[in-house]
């Protein structure tokens, strides 16, 4: 008689910038509660813990007889992943040496892992989502910034000092908008804070610094021809920044995060089409480009895959 065990219960925390969120859930990649709370990076590190604490203690209250074996983590870089502490996130403005994976250890009494937000969605797509049965995979955040989570030949990529991935630092031009400390890399063209600062930059007569990129997209929705035109710079370049991801990794597949799923189509369109232009034909025609499988999901279950990895240093 075969004995059936339940897959083992996970701590996810998701965080960025605008908000946090504890995830209860399994290595199955199932989500079994979960609480979020804005994150308010302005009010200091020590506020934020004070903040996830309680929330942990929600969670505990709404999840039933979830109990976890371990937690993970997933954030957004420059982060020291070997000691769990944090560099300069642009995103956590202040919190630079932070010590995250210790800290959410000692409020949870959880051994934690902590890891970059884009292997942990590279890590998601590949159990779970569009990128199952893939051994060559990569993942670009695509939302608020953009880097890159990459597996190749089934392994997932770290680099010596855990940096691989940061797709976003690469300079596209000479000239842009600047994100990520350097004008014209791709974070300035191809993600939620570039197509913001891109539309400021082309037409500042009609925007300025509270636009937002869903303001952008909603306006190229309607057919606003100024809207559009900083659509299509955006969508040429993340063209060849995939372009660049296919010549060095022969990916199957390559998976794009949040604003995939709120860009116009012919965006990604455009971007795919570029992508095939500027790549070796070999490295394109091995190539698809698609949406996240896991929709909403994917930053809960990616938050899940940070545990499920191990714990430890990465």
């Amino acid at each position: 008689m075969q004995v059936r065990t339940s897959p083992e219960q996970l701590l996810g925390v998701d965080l960025g910038g605008t908000k946090t969120a504890l995830i209860a859930g399994d290595a199955s990649g199932a989500v079994l509660g979960r609480v979020e709370f804005a994150t308010r990076p302005e009010d200091g590190y020590l506020q934020w813990l004070a903040r996830l604490r309680s929330a942990y203690g929600n969670l505990q209250a709404v999840a039933g007889e979830w109990r976890a074996a371990k937690g993970g983590v997933s954030c957004g870089g420059p982060a020291d992943w070997s000691a769990g502490r944090l560099k300069s996130p642009p995103n956590l403005p202040g919190w630079t040496g932070a010590p995250l994976r210790d800290d959410l250890a000692d409020i949870t009494g959880l051994p934690f892992r902590m890891e970059h937000d884009g292997r942990a969605g590279a890590l998601a797509e590949a159990h779970f989502g569009a990128g199952q049965g893939c051994t060559d995979l990569i993942f670009l955040t695509f939302g608020t910034g953009i880097g890159a989570g990459i597996i190749s030949g089934g392994r997932l990529i770290r680099g010596a000092g855990g940096s691989a991935g940061e797709i976003g630092h690469v300079r596209l031009a000479e000239d842009g908008p600047e994100a990520y400390g350097k004008r014209g890399c791709v974070e300035s063209f191809a993600s939620g804070t570039g197509i913001a600062r891109l539309a400021v930059r082309r037409f500042p007569e009609r925007f300025d610094a509270e636009t937002s990129a869903q303001r952008v997209i909603e306006l190229a929705k309607s057919g606003d021809p100024d809207a559009g035109a900083v659509l299509r710079e955006s969508a040429r370049r993340l063209g060849e920044a995939m372009a660049i991801l296919a010549d060095l990794f022969n990916p199957q597949v390559i998976v794009l995060g949040s604003l995939a799923r709120r860009v116009p189509e012919w965006y990604l369109e455009m971007a795919v089409d570029v992508m095939r232009a500027e790549a070796l034909p070999e490295a394109s025609e091995a190539c698809r480009v698609v949406p996240s499988g896991l929709g909403e999901r994917l930053q809960d279950v990616a938050a899940l895959c940070a545990a499920m990895e191990g714990v430890g240093p990465a």
